[in-house]
């Protein structure tokens, strides 16, 4: 009896102790075997939603910018927009009505995180005025459409109430404008932009495409996002979390001609390398500030037009067009016009975008070379780095001469 008490008693103490050792000890190893496991089952579906969204990021600003200086392809003056004026301008568009059109991005240092640009489409939505205006005016009267059919607002097929529009000439000078109302029967046209000039007759006006993309920076609201401005109302989000946006511009060296023996009264181009053709010698431009025969991009000297801007430096290959060369003139139309741009930018020839996303702040550690802005994590076992790509887009329209 007393052994058999003796063998039925359990566990000392001692033994229960180192039991418990044990198996805290096979336990804790599972727990760090398995933790890796579980960092990258956490971190794995954050890594692939940067990459989506750097995806998503480039592939709209590939798609749009590609199209910048789309042109007209009816009518007197047709070819690419950068014929006329500059389709694409480092700015972020404003409302025209407070007085300056372009600005600076809001908290942006320079206009490197913004990017304006402009083409027509394809539509049947051209045409030009038939009058000088005796000043500049919301009713605009227009021409009636070649092969437009009746059964589609008349003479005035393709435009309607809301469109976004562009108005230009030959001169260097641009205005958007948003339509408000179509009239086919009289051939007016109603707009809601206030004009820089009065537009003589001949100047072109077509539907366009108007986008603005800009970085979007509030420390207040941690809001950081790429957005898609259309010049008027839509102001939208394209993808968030975005901490990096950079735009640097690459141009032609060369300094633009005029095309020898090409007579500058003759009605169909080209008539210069690039860029906006000057008046014949003698003839004035009453709407700028130029002597006879100049313009923005030319001179006139010894009787011959002789180019304002110099060659740049880099031989045949694409120069970097630096912010200060793009906003130190000579501006076109002239440097007293609303809608004035550098004339620089018609040498513009490539884009190279920087574009840089961030995972949530839990994912994040302290700012630097990891992570742009500053997170909550700091044990350092699910960090999820920034992610940042470049790359170059060369608008084809641009490129013509190429």
């Amino acid at each position: 009896m007393r052994s058999r008490l003796r063998s039925e008693s359990g566990f000392s103490l001692p033994e229960m102790l180192i039991a418990a050792a044990i198996m805290i000890t096979v336990v804790g190893a599972v727990f760090t075997v398995m933790n890796p496991a579980q960092g990258t089952y956490r971190t794995q579906p954050e890594v692939s939603d940067l990459q989506q969204r750097l995806r998503i990021a480039s592939d709209s600003l590939s798609r749009d910018i590609v199209m910048a200086g789309g042109g007209m392809y009816a009518g007197g003056m047709t070819g690419a927009l950068s014929n006329y004026f500059a389709p694409v301008m480092p700015y972020k568009l404003n409302d025209p009505s407070l007085g300056v059109y372009f600005r600076l991005a809001a908290g942006a240092v320079d206009a490197s995180d913004a990017i304006s640009f402009f083409y027509v489409p394809t539509t049947g939505a051209q045409t030009t005025i038939r009058e000088d205006m005796p000043q500049p005016s919301s009713e605009l009267k227009v021409e009636p459409q070649a092969n437009c059919p009746p059964a589609k607002l008349e003479q005035l097929c393709g435009f309607y109430d809301g469109m976004r529009a562009i108005i230009f000439d030959d001169t260097g000078s641009w205005d958007p404008l948003t339509v408000t109302q179509v009239q086919p029967a009289a051939l007016h046209m109603q707009h809601k932009n206030p004009l820089s000039k009065s537009y003589q007759k001949g100047a072109v006006i077509a539907m366009a495409a108007t986008r603005t993309y800009y970085l979007k920076t509030d420390v207040a609201t941690n809001t950081y996002q790429l957005r898609l401005f259309d010049g008027d109302t839509s102001d939208l989000p394209v993808v968030d979390d975005v901490v990096k946006l950079e735009f640097e511009y690459y141009g032609d060296p060369q300094a633009p001609v005029v095309l020898p023996n090409k007579s500058l009264s003759d009605p169909t181009g080209p008539y210069t390398t690039y860029g906006i053709k000057p008046q014949p010698l003698g003839v004035d431009n009453a709407n700028d500030t130029w002597g006879a025969g100049e313009n923005c991009l030319y001179a006139v000297q010894g009787g011959q037009h002789v180019p304002r801007l110099p060659n740049l430096p880099g031989g045949g290959s694409h120069v970097r067009l630096t912010q200060g060369m793009l906003t130190d003139g000579p501006w076109c139309p002239d440097a007293a016009a609303v809608m004035r741009y550098d004339a620089d930018l018609l040498r513009l020839r490539r884009i190279r975008i920087k574009l840089r996303v961030q995972a949530p702040p839990e994912m994040r550690g302290p700012a630097g070379a990891l992570f742009r802005r500053a997170g909550t994590n700091s044990a350092g076992q699910h960090f999820v780095p920034d992610q940042e790509i470049a790359f170059d887009i060369t608008p084809r329209n641009l490129n013509l001469g190429r």
